[in-house]
Order: C-alpha cells, then sequence, then structure tokens
C-alpha cells in the first residue's frame, strides 16, 4: 500500500476565517438526524480525531459523498481486480466479513473451504497428486509470490549451507516484466534480480536467455503465465526444456516458478493443450489471484507447491491459538475469510464450464475490440487478447501530432481509465495502451469505448503535437 505522510499539504493555503467559513459549509443541512438547523455549525476534523461522535447517517453521507469522485471501477481498464459479482456472492462475503481466516479452529467450516479450493486448484493445475500438493489462500498474488520465493531460497539455502551466506548471493531469473512484487521479494529477502531485457517485438522472458544468466547461486526461475505489459503467456514449457539441457550440461537443477496471477485462471480453461502447469516436473510453484480471473473481489490470491517437498516445513509455524494448532505459512496473520469463502462460492457456481464460458467471453470481446482499434489508421496492436483477454496498442508509424499519453487523458474525459505507460529496457522507446477486459465488461461498453475514441479523434489530430513533454507525470503503468 502507498505511503501517507499525515496532512494533506497540497492543498491551498487559506485564512483562519476562510477555514471556518469551509468548514459551516461542509455540511448539507439535510445531513442533520431531525432538526436541519441546529448543530451542524461546524464539520468534523480531516486530519485529527474528533473532539466527540456524530450520527451514523452523518458519517455515513460524508464519506460517501467524498467517494464519489473515485473513478468507476466497471470503466476501469488498467486493473486486473475483479469488479463485479453477482449479488449472492455480495450476501455471503457481508456474512462472513467478521470472520478471522487465521482463526480455524473457530471457524472450521470457513478452514474446510479454504482447503477444498486448494484440492480444486491442485487438480485444474494437473499436479502429480492432488491430495498430497500443498497450498494456501493469501491476500493476494504479490503475497504468493513472496512465499513462493521464499520457499525457492530456502531450499536453495539448505542446498548450499557449506557456502551461504559466507560467500554464496542467491539469485532469481526472471524477466524485466514481471510484476513489481518480485523487485519486492528481491529487496526485502536480499537476492540478486537477474533481469532478462525485453529485445525487438519480445515483450517477455526468452527461454535461452534466461538460462544463460542462471548458475549455482540460482534459487529460482519465475515464468509470468500472462505479462501485465501487453497479455502474452512466457513459454514455460520453452523455458524448462532450457533448463534441462542446463541440468545436462552443468548439473545446475534450477526450478521453476509460474507467477500465473491471471493467466493460471484463463488457460485450464481455454489453452487445455498448452502445457504449463505441474505437469512440467520442473515447475515447482504456482500462484494466482482469485481477485483477478479467478472473478472474486480483491483480496484473495492463492500459492501451490507441487509436493509438501518443495515446500521446506521450517517455514510453516505451527501456533496455539485460539485452543487449535494451527499450521500457518503467510506474511500477515489476522485478516478476513469472506474472500476465501467468495472463492469457493465461485468454484461451485461456475465449475469449469462456467469458468471456460466466462473466459471466453473476455477474450471474444477483447479480440473484436482490438480489431476494431486495428482499424483505425493511428493505431497499430501490439497483441490481440487471444492469450489473456488484454492486448497492447500504440499510436501507428507517421502519427506526430498526438501521442498514446494524449490518448489515456481524453479517454479519461469520458470516464474511462486507460493506462497509457512507457516499456522497460530495452524496449524503453516503446509507449503504449493497454486495454484488460474482465467479467463484467460487455461488448456494450466496448462499443461505447470505440464511439468514445471515434469521437476524441478529430480533436487529437488537429494538435500540432503531443501535449505532454513529461511522459513520467502523465500518468502512471497499474499492474
Amino acid at each position: 500500500m502507498p505511503l501517507h505522510r499525515g496532512a494533506d499539504r497540497s492543498a491551498r493555503t487559506t485564512t483562519e476565517e476562510e477555514r471556518t467559513e469551509l468548514r459551516r459549509l461542509s455540511l448539507n443541512p439535510f445531513y442533520g438526524e431531525a432538526d436541519p438547523v441546529s448543530g451542524m455549525t461546524s464539520a468534523p476534523p480531516q486530519h485529527r480525531l474528533p473532539d466527540g461522535p456524530i450520527p451514523p447517517a452523518t458519517a455515513y453521507q460524508l464519506v460517501h459523498d467524498e467517494l464519489m469522485l473515485d473513478g468507476n471501477s466497471r470503466l476501469n481498464l488498467a486493473t486486473f481486480v475483479t469488479t463485479w459479482m453477482e449479488p449472492q456472492a455480495s450476501v455471503l462475503l457481508a456474512e462472513c466479513r467478521d470472520k478471522n481466516m487465521i482463526d480455524k479452529d473457530e471457524y472450521p467450516r470457513t478452514a474446510e473451504l479454504e482447503r477444498r479450493c486448494v484440492a480444486m486448484l491442485a487438480d485444474l493445475w494437473n499436479a502429480p497428486d492432488p491430495a498430497t500438493a500443498v497450498g494456501c489462500s493469501t491476500t493476494g498474488s504479490s503475497e504468493a509470490c513472496m512465499l513462493a520465493g521464499m520457499a525457492l531460497k530456502r531450499r536453495w539455502a539448505t542446498r548450499n549451507a557449506a557456502r551461504y551466506p559466507a560467500t554464496a548471493r542467491p539469485n532469481l531469473v526472471m524477466g524485466i516484466n514481471v510484476q513489481v512484487c518480485w523487485d519486492k521479494f528481491c529487496n526485502f529477502w536480499e537476492v540478486e534480480a537477474r533481469l532478462v531485457p525485453m529485445e525487438g517485438g519480445r515483450f517477455h522472458l526468452d527461454p535461452q536467455a534466461a538460462a544463460d544468466l542462471c548458475d549455482e547461486n540460482t534459487i529460482g526461475v519465475v515464468a509470468v503465465l500472462g505479462s501485465t505489459f501487453d497479455g502474452s503467456y512466457e513459454p514455460v514449457g520453452e523455458l524448462c526444456a532450457a533448463l534441462d539441457a542446463l541440468q545436462e550440461r552443468t548439473g545446475l537443477d534450477i526450478p521453476v516458478h509460474v507467477d500465473g496471477a491471471s493467466g493460471a485462471m484463463i488457460a485450464p480453461f481455454l489453452d487445455e493443450d498448452l502445457v504449463w502447469d505441474f505437469r512440467l516436473p520442473r515447475v515447482s510453484s504456482i500462484n494466482t489471484s482469485g481477485h483477478k480471473y479467478g472473478l472474486v473481489y480483491p483480496g484473495v490470491g492463492w500459492a501451490l507447491w507441487r509436493s509438501p517437498a518443495e515446500l521446506p516445513e521450517e517455514l510453516v509455524f505451527r501456533v496455539n491459538y485460539l485452543g487449535g494448532d494451527m499450521p500457518t505459512f503467510a506474511l500477515n496473520f489476522s485478516r478476513p475469510g469472506a474472500q476465501v469463502v467468495a472463492q469457493y462460492y465461485t468454484f461451485l457456481r461456475l465449475g469449469r464450464d462456467g469458468y471456460r464460458a466466462v473466459q471466453q467471453t473476455a477474450r471474444d470481446i477483447a479480440g473484436t475490440l482490438a480489431r476494431r482499434i486495428e482499424a483505425m489508421d493511428e493505431f497499430q496492436l501490439l497483441t490481440r487478447g487471444d492469450e489473456l483477454p488484454v492486448f497492447a496498442f500504440t499510436t501507428a508509424p507517421g502519427v506526430r501530432n498526438f501521442d498514446v499519453f494524449d490518448v489515456s487523458r481524453r479517454l479519461r474525459e469520458h470516464g474511462w481509465l486507460v493506462p497509457a505507460y512507457t516499456f522497460p529496457a530495452n524496449r524503453e522507446d516503446l509507449s503504449v495502451l493497454r486495454v484488460v477486459c474482465r467479467n463484467g465488461f460487455s461488448a456494450d461498453l466496448a462499443a461505447l469505448l470505440v464511439a468514445d475514441l471515434e469521437q476524441v479523434l478529430p480533436e487529437l489530430r488537429g494538435q500540432q503535437h503531443p501535449l505532454n513533454r513529461d511522459k513520467s507525470a502523465a500518468t502512471s503503468f497499474h499492474h
């Protein structure tokens, strides 16, 4: 989460008289419980606790009104996170919001639903023996990736106990397109990040380049099933083959972790012939985000290991908590059980055929939308939404009077949040727009997006040059 530093000092400096008048006008007289003209002379302070309570309806309305200034999540085409669920799921979430996921002895049925979800995912991802695969729920893929990285590092440290930590420094190999959580992992756990850069039309990890970066200090290689930069799958099978060849030459046995934050809930349903999961012996662990294409509101993620051998026992804490023995492997402790319940509800509600239908619809909408944008002379596609229901596009060669940042800014005026960002090394020259199609982003909404894009193009064509010279200030890249 972002760090916040107290009061908002960006606000315009005002006089005490102006502040008093602003506070007096901050409360609508209708917010009073009974008498519109009594007790409404000042609004509660914003940067310190109020001296006393206010009526619940007043507190609700104050918070509600301010949140109206947030963007509309359904029109946020930057986020992979689920923004729509059925009313029944919302009821279950409300019923379980007070249950602490860690209290497995107090809430045994919630714990059982978590266990069932792990078993279902182990079966979905073709674990050799789903009954023995181990896994857990997390607050999201970022925590799941941290746990997977910790297991990789501990297994490497155990194998290299004679050299670590005295002389050996562990490293992790991955593409430069990985989600920022992997940068955090390497920073927090003192692991060297070895990054494979982008080259030409390749916007993710190259298998042979990754194998070439491995040595005796490599704890593992991360493969991303669904890059957030452009929606493409990394070739997990080819990566494992390159590491097999490396082992034959050198004896180095390098495990693979698949970051399937999005793709691990797409490929099993839409790309059943693609071998990327535990069918590959070198894949030791997989994570996914239940709150992305798992179709659950945030935040829930999942981390699974092929077998207990891949998860060192010393990383699992057994705590006597509220009368029960609680084996836990997590970076946090107390957290709500509601999202785990919602995940089980969604698994039960949809089944394989239902998930296949939902994900195919998202992919079909992405493909149709990509083709309609490609038909516009001003744009060219990088990807087409035929892996993740996600595609990236940029301005066509010869377009000089506007750029992707101008397009993003103008679409925001219509309520659409479409991120524009620059690619990393070695393609810093390339700036793109990216569209994420999720459940709830309908064909009708896609048609409205195209209509709004066509509406802003005449004015963009009339510009003399791109408006924002400082690209870092234009818009940010949201994973």
